[in-house]
Formats: C-alpha cells, structure tokens, sequence
C-alpha cells in the first residue's frame, strides 16, 4: 500500500514542500530511501524502527520503499523521522490512511518514541504558510518558537503515540495559542550602562552618534582604555527591534540551533574571538550553515583586538559590510543569508598599545608597527564610518563619584533619530541612515556652499575615496538628525569628517 504524508524542508532561509511517499508490499525485508537523502536521513530506519516498537506499534515486516520528492532536491537532518514513521503504520494498514488528519508533519524520533525538537522550524513553518498550508504537526519543545505564526493551526507532541492518535482522531488536541510579540515587555535590558563608564566623552558620543545611524565604528586606544566596556554597553542604547526585525533574527537563530527561549526579543551582540575561522565568521561547512556575520544580523559584531584577525578573515568582512548580504557557495548548494549588522571594532594602535598615546611611551619600531596594522586593507577601513581614537581615561575621571549620561537618556535621543531616518526613508526596506543608497544621499544629504567648500577642501587633504566621502556624509545626515535639524550644517560636516581621519594618521 501506498501512503503520502506532507512535510517540508529547509533550503537556508527558505523551506519546500516535501511529501515522504512510503510504498509497501510483500517480499524480501528491505528498507531503502531515495530522494538525494544525506546520512542523516538515511540514518531514521533504525530511529524509526526502535521508536515504532517501543510505542506500542509493529515494525512491518515487508518490502519499503520511502522516496522524500521531490528527487532533485537534497534532504538533510532528522525532521523527516516523524512522517516517515506515520506514512510506514499507513502503508502497513495500522492506521487508516483515508481517515488520516491531513498535515505537514515535522519532527525528530528518539528511540523510545518521543519527539524531539528540531533545527529551522520556524522558516519552514513560515514559508509553508506562505504557501497555503494551514495545519501543522511539530515537536512539543519546538512550541515556543511557533506560537508567532498567525492564521495556522499548529499542533504540539510529545510522542509519536500522541501523534498517530491525534492524526486518526482518537484524540484532541488543542492548537497552541498565538502569542503577540512585544520586545519591551519580553526583554529586560541588563546591559552595561553608559553612566557607569568613566570619562571617555567623545568616545560615548561616537557610539551614540554609531547607534543612532546604524554606523560601523573603529576604536583605537591602548589596552584598559575602555574599547571593550563601550562596546558591550551599546546593547543598552540600541532601539528595539520591530516584529518584522526579530523574525529575521530568529529564522536564522533557529536555523543554526541557537534560538534559546524559543523566539528573539533583543538585538544580537556576537563577540567571535579572534582565533575563529573564516567559515565561522562567514558561514559555510557542509549544510552552508549561516556563520557569526549573519547571526549579527540587525545587531552589532563586535571584534576585538581587531589585528589579531586573520587577513583573509577581515578581508572577507568587506562584501557583507557593503551589500548586507552573504553568499555560502558549497559544490552542491549556494545559500544566501541576510548579515546586516553594525560592526564594532577595537585595536591596540601598536603592538605595545601606546603609540599615539598622550600619558604612555611607544616602545615598537616603525617595522613593528607596520606589520601590525599591514592586516587592516584601505578597503575595509573605508568601510567602518566612524574611526574614533580612545586614549587611557585620567585618575580624576575614575575617582570622580559623579554618574555620566544614563544609557536610557541616549537611548531616547537614538530612538528620536531612528523615527526620523524611518519617515525620510518612507517605504522603502531601509531603516536607518547607513543603508542609504548613492540616490539617497543626493536627495537626502544636500550641503550649503560653506559645507561643500569644507568637504571639497577635506577631500583633497586627506585623500578621500569615494566611498569614505559617502560615508561622511551618511554620518552628516546622523548628526543632524541627533539634533533635529532639517539640514546638514558646516559643522555637521566638520564632525563627520573628524572621525575619518584615523586610517592616515595610523598607517605607516
């Protein structure tokens, strides 16, 4: 007997349809699946088998054939454990298949019949949906993260005895409400707060001016200098994310086996050590998993002691820092993940660390220095916004009792600026002033003739390229928005322009 069950599966960010198609008749005892099945998958024979018997079910003794269609697509993990178990007690008549509740089914199978929780069911819930399907069967621990999807009836069990009974209406289950989403009521922010940062003004105002717009920003400092607590203290002056910004978050969350708490309620901070491989940072392996850039998407990656990199790791960063995308080309697949992330970046400005310091003594040699910053290319640091020098704070400033500017007041002032920057941008998928296009800044970015004179006569001093010219501009248009003005102004300009000149002064 034939038996057709649906289920889906998960190419990156997007899921098809799979129907598992499980034929059974008499002869030889055999089990085989077709359907460019990995090992994974191949492997569910004795997950399925173990499960079957110890629920209560007969493993049948015949001839099976699973063939997972379409055959052209390749299938990979364990969710297919499930309906394949349901389409063999189908075929071997242990259930009747026309009675059968019809739904796609997800799902992993231990050996004593439970259903485990799998890896990219809220991109497969979401793109089945998408294409009209309704009712969904999935693991039980994979609830939370499927109670957001809106108009479907999804069905949460524990094992594969409460499956086939509920598929056969033996018993009822009620569909797992659906939650609505709100990141504030959800997420207590218990990050760094700026206030307790000592000194470092114009670094905090960087950062500010870094969040506000969605910049890229580079610290170079020597070491205890605080690069590193200024940047952990981002997360608590960063707007909160709207639905639409966490759900793009969480697909790629639950596509690497990372979505903790079933959904994603705060802006990712991810913090690679240096020592971490370009496929870790990039993505790739085997399945082109999504890599540290794309689980930084719509937050920060932050890199610290930025030189310790590799060349060919940093260098890698340079097309998603401009496109907002990553390509994970493997020979049997090409994925494309989302990875657009702010990039906070630290660096010792020498190997000492003191070089350019105000209260310490470099002792490197020039070659010594060269090589350590030869690792940073003109290219990428064209494409950090904001290059910001943080210099040891004195000890009156550590001493001092008095709190600085609250994280939540900055906050305020960011997420006042992020308002305007969404309603110039209208309704376009821009957010925020980084994501400006070449027309953008020209219909955006419009200069007076004093402002045109100090950008033109900054260009030629400090040799400019055209992309860090836009990217002044871009930081321009934040400042003036900090503040509330319509247009940029001469001295707009003149701070943009003093966070771009660290790549001369350092390179040797």
């Amino acid at each position: 007997m034939l038996a057709v069950i649906k289920s889906f599966g998960l190419k990156g960010l997007d899921g098809f349809p799979v129907q598992a198609e499980v034929d059974m008749h008499s002869g030889m005892p055999t089990y085989d699946i077709v359907g460019l099945a990995d090992t994974a998958v191949k492997e569910s024979k004795e997950r399925v088998r173990s499960a079957l018997k110890n629920s209560g079910y007969a493993y049948p003794v015949a001839s099976v054939v699973i063939n997972l269609a379409p055959a052209d697509v390749k299938k990979e993990g364990t969710i297919y454990d499930l309906p394949i178990a349901v389409g063999m007690l189908s075929a071997s008549k242990q259930i009747p298949y026309d009675k059968l509740r019809k739904a796609v089914i997800l799902g992993e199978l231990s050996l004593n019949g439970e259903v485990r929780k799998v890896n990219g069911l809220l991109p497969m819930l979401i793109s089945a949906r998408q294409q009209g399907e309704s009712v969904f069967v999935v693991p039980k621990s994979n609830a939370d993260e499927a109670q957001f999807i809106e108009g479907a009836e999804i069905y949460a069990v524990q094992t594969l005895r409460q499956a086939v009974e509920f598929l056969t209406g033996q018993t009822e289950l009620s569909p797992l409400v659906i939650r609505c989403w709100s990141a504030d009521s959800e997420y207590e922010r218990k990050d760094n707060d700026f206030k307790y940062i000592k000194g470092q003004y114009a670094a905090k105002r960087a950062m500010e001016i870094a969040v506000a717009g969605g910049h890229n920003i580079l610290m170079v400092g020597p070491p205890g200098a605080g690069k590193t607590m200024l940047a952990r203290a981002v997360p608590s002056i960063m707007p909160s994310m709207t639905f639409d910004e966490a759900l793009e978050v969480a697909k790629i969350h639950s596509v690497s086996g990372q979505l903790d708490g079933g959904f994603i309620y705060e802006r990712p901070f991810r913090t690679p050590h240096h020592s971490a491989t370009m496929v870790a940072l990039t993505g790739g392996g085997n399945k082109a998993r999504p890599g540290e850039i794309s689980l930084a998407h719509n937050g920060v990656l932050f890199l610290d002691e930025l030189p310790e990199y590799s060349r060919q790791t940093l260098e890698t960063l340079r097309q998603p820092l401009e496109d907002g995308v990553i390509t994970v080309a493997r020979n049997a697949t090409s994925v494309t993940y989302p990875a657009d992330f702010m990039l906070i970046a630290s660096m010792n400005p020498c190997p000492c660390g003191n070089y350019g310091s105000a209260t310490a003594e470099c002792k490197c040699s020039a070659s010594q220095i060269h090589r350590y910053l030869s690792k940073l290319s003109g290219p990428l640091l064209d494409r950090i916004d904001i290059h910001i020098e943080v210099d040891n704070v004195t000890y009156d400033d550590i001493q001092s009792d008095a709190l600085a500017e609250s994280s939540e007041i900055i906050r305020k002032r960011v997420n006042k600026a992020r308002e305007i920057q969404l309603a110039r941008l209208g309704n376009s998928d821009k957010r925020c002033n980084a994501q400006m296009n070449s027309v953008d800044i020209k219909k955006f970015c419009k200069l007076n003739r004093e402002s045109l004179q100090l950008l033109e006569t900054s260009f030629e001093k400090l040799n400019l390229s055209a992309r860090a010219y836009n990217r002044v501009l871009k930081v321009s248009r934040t400042i003036a928005d900090l503040e509330g003005a319509e247009s940029i102004s001469v001295r707009h300009i003149a701070e943009a322009l003093q966070y771009r000149s660290l790549d001369r002064k350092y390179r040797v």
